[in-house]
């Protein structure tokens, strides 16, 4: 689900326990877990960089974002905080200049909306368990 890049960062219009639902232009999108940018989002599959809750989050999840025009970037570390943040990751956002938050699952999405609400081009990666 991509949407036109001139509009703001997509909603999230429900979560739970494994799922959240991103509205659409097409319709809202039911995902397990999520990466939100400026104009889009899409599935997180953490196959294809090599995330994973000891591995943490990879640089390269947090460069599609940046790449997409996220100046904000929000880490959800899931909701028993279980899934780590790989310090690469971390440092590539410093070296970039990127303002970041790492925070757990419930937080990240309200964080997201009210930075969203504010026009701010902010990107996410939601980790919908544990």
């Amino acid at each position: 689900m991509t949407a036109h890049p001139a509009t703001g960062s997509p909603r999230i219009v429900d979560d739970g326990w494994g799922h959240i639902t991103i509205a659409g232009a097409t319709g809202d999108q039911k995902l397990k877990d999520v990466k939100l940018w400026p104009g889009g989002a899409r599935a997180w599959d953490w196959t294809e960089t090599g995330t994973g809750h000891d591995a943490g989050v990879q640089p390269d999840d947090v460069r599609e974002l940046v790449d997409q025009g996220a100046s904000h970037v929000i880490l959800s570390r899931g909701r028993e905080q279980r899934l780590r943040v790989h310090p690469d990751t971390e440092a590539l956002l410093r070296a970039l200049g990127i303002t970041y938050e790492v925070l757990p699952t419930d937080q990240a999405i309200s964080r997201y909306e009210q930075l969203r609400e504010q026009g701010t081009a902010v990107g996410a990666l939601i980790h919908t368990t544990c």
